[in-house]
């Protein structure tokens, strides 16, 4: 076989592979929303419960995804605005951490959900794309601007662990030039090391439901060097950040309970006073704040990290197990929702940042009435 041909060859040249995509010798300008209709409701003996819940997911898809394009941009926008023009009760260091997750997230939004999973979603519609050879390009953006979104969230919780458990360094870490330090420097990493996309795909969109969305040879696919490259990528984002927000969040819990235990031991000794502490209510906000971030982007990440990791160990040979594809569908259906969710456990946790909130939405309809009024 020409080592040269893409992945749709690859379908001709392994029966294993076939399993991976059901549907992925179907022809894609078949595949609309009634055709997925048509092929749910089909009394076919060989479908299972698996096939069927994938099938319906590429329904919901089909509403969900534009739905989410259309609420996430203007979200994630907001939110910047919001953060950045009015006092929301936030530190700037906590401001420039929040503002960074949120553009990062738009632009995971507009790169992967609104230029590769709409457009695979509706085949049909965007077939021109198979004619642009930019994918290879699309992928190291959509890559660097992905482990942007994630560092940030681990950059954020270290920021707050050394803010809670060392006050010490709080006064020379936790400062906004500091943040500006850091998050400059998790995005030039970030872009350094998904260059690498650039040589191992192709310039051409493949236009379906896999994590590779670009062609590429068949050297790469089973090339332990390209093997290895990919394995690291997805130790690095999100493997290794999960590992370290769920240390940083024990090791902040352990030293909230431990200093909360002593200073209400040291305020009943000394004072005699109620059990309201302002110091310790502020903490806690602090910590809601936190923690709603992190198993947010632990509970939404959990099961696209699971099957990238598998789906190239089955590439390779290792067999041991079987994940049905709607894994890979949910995962990404849940990874793209944690793009849009920030500003919402904001308003929930954050009383000015939702009081600043409303004030901005409702800014357009003041200006309108203050116009109109003689």
């Amino acid at each position: 076989m020409d080592h040269n041909l893409g992945t749709m060859d690859w379908n001709v040249s392994t029966t294993d592979q076939n399993v991976r995509t059901m549907d992925s010798n179907l022809p894609t300008k078949d595949r609309t929303l009634s055709w997925w209709i048509s092929i749910f409701a089909a009394d076919d003996l060989w479908m299972t419960p698996a096939d069927r819940f994938q099938y319906l997911l590429y329904m919901i898809q089909c509403f969900y995804y534009p739905l989410l394009a259309i609420v996430g941009v203007p979200v994630n926008i907001i939110t910047v605005v919001t953060l950045t023009s009015r006092n929301c009760g936030l530190s700037k260091c906590v401001t420039r951490y929040l503002v960074a997750m949120s553009v990062g997230d738009l632009l995971v939004i507009i790169l992967d959900l609104i230029l590769r999973q709409i457009p695979i979603v509706y085949r049909g519609q965007f077939s021109f794309l198979r004619s642009l050879p930019v994918c290879n390009i699309h992928a190291v953006l959509l890559y660097a601007a992905t482990d942007c979104s994630v560092w940030f969230t681990v950059t954020f919780t270290f920021d707050r662990f050394v803010a809670i458990c060392y006050p010490k360094l709080k006064s020379k870490y936790c400062t906004e030039k500091s943040a500006a330090v850091v998050l400059g420097t998790v995005t030039v990493l970030s872009c350094l090391k998904n260059i690498i996309w650039y040589f191992m795909l192709l310039d051409q969109y493949w236009m379906e439901n896999e994590p590779w969305f670009c062609d590429f040879t068949m050297d790469v696919m089973y090339s332990p060097v390209w093997a290895t490259i990919e394995f690291l990528h997805h130790i690095i984002t999100p493997c290794v950040p999960f590992v370290l927000i769920l240390m940083l969040n024990a090791l902040t819990v352990r030293h909230i309970l431990v200093s909360s235990r002593a200073r209400r031991r040291l305020r009943a000794h000394s004072s005699g006073e109620g059990p309201r502490d302002p110091e310790m209510e502020s903490r806690r906000k602090s910590i809601i704040l936190l923690f709603v971030i992190s198993a947010n982007f632990i509970l939404l990440w959990s099961a696209l990290m699971l099957y990238s990791i598998w789906g190239r160990m089955y590439d390779l040979g290792y067999r041991l197990i079987w994940l049905d594809p709607f894994v890979m569908e949910l995962g990404f259906m849940l990874q793209l929702t944690s793009c849009c969710t920030n500003t919402a456990i904001y308003a929930v946790t954050q009383t000015h940042f939702r009081q600043q909130l409303k004030h901005l939405l409702k800014y357009p309809f003041t200006a309108i009435l203050q116009l109109n009024t003689p």
